[in-house]
């Protein structure tokens, strides 16, 4: 069987001028949903719903190709940096053997 390897994004956001969760929610969805239609993955909101301020984003995928898998979620960390509007205060790239035993 071929190794198997899931990968996880994980940055903050922080929007320190935002005055209202709907205002944060404006930024917040449109960057989500661009880096769901340019790279087809798995993103979801995670932590900071309550927060006007920050927001943390996750982002995984599955791949039997270890070093690409680094690789597509470092560009999606500089599509982050380059497309929102809030300021990454934290991000990593995680990825792991996904074994069934």
């Amino acid at each position: 069987m071929a190794t198997t390897y899931i990968a996880v994004y994980l940055v903050k956001l922080e929007c320190s001028w935002v005055k209202s969760l709907k205002e944060k929610r404006s930024l917040i969805a449109p960057l989500v949903n661009k880096i769901k239609a340019r790279y087809s993955l798995s993103v979801a909101r995670l932590d900071g719903f309550e927060s006007y301020s920050w927001e943390q984003i996750g982002v995984s995928v599955i791949g039997g190709d270890r070093v690409e898998l680094e690789r597509l979620l470092h560009k999606i960390d500089a599509f982050v940096a380059a497309n929102s509007l809030c300021t990454v205060v934290e991000s990593s790239v995680e990825v792991e053997i996904w074994s069934d035993d």
